[in-house]
């Protein structure tokens, strides 16, 4: 188990360093969104840490901002093209196709059901209730 984690590590660290795409035109939509949340949680980092460090909005505070955004960025882009990563990606937006989605006419008819059944159950829930406070009041188990 040991030897299949090691012989992991390096194709994993190397898949970083490549420029070429893997399965170019399979999954674009999940990668291209995953892609851009990974770049998203990177610019938040990017803006956030250098005070940390004491670099307060001068020229050190901007470069150490664009130095991050940069790494982040790259490893975005390589981090969706790493083929066991991609292929998962792949195989999500292969499910996504599959959802039949409702028709709005489908959908006001399931809300409207909805709707009713909370307001049916909020009904009930205040009817039982109102009895149980009324007959542990007469018990004397709740005092007024």
């Amino acid at each position: 188990m040991a030897e299949k984690k090691e012989a992991l590590a390096p194709s994993v660290f190397a898949e970083l360093f490549q420029f070429g795409l893997y399965k170019r035109s399979q999954g674009r939509i999940m990668r291209q969104a995953t892609f851009f949340g990974l770049l998203a949680f990177f610019l938040a980092l990017a803006w956030r840490l250098p005070p940390y460090f004491g670099y307060d909005a001068g020229s050190t505070y901007w470069s150490m901002f664009f130095a991050i955004s940069a790494v982040g960025a790259w490893l975005s882009y390589r981090v969706v093209n790493i083929p066991r990563f991609a292929d998962f990606l792949i195989n999500v937006e292969g499910e996504f196709n599959k959802i039949s989605w409702p028709t709005q006419a489908e959908l006001l008819r399931s809300s409207v059901v909805v709707i009713f059944v909370m307001l049916a159950m909020a009904l009930l829930l205040w009817f039982f209730d109102t009895v149980w406070f009324g007959l542990f009041r007469l018990i004397g188990v709740i005092h007024s």
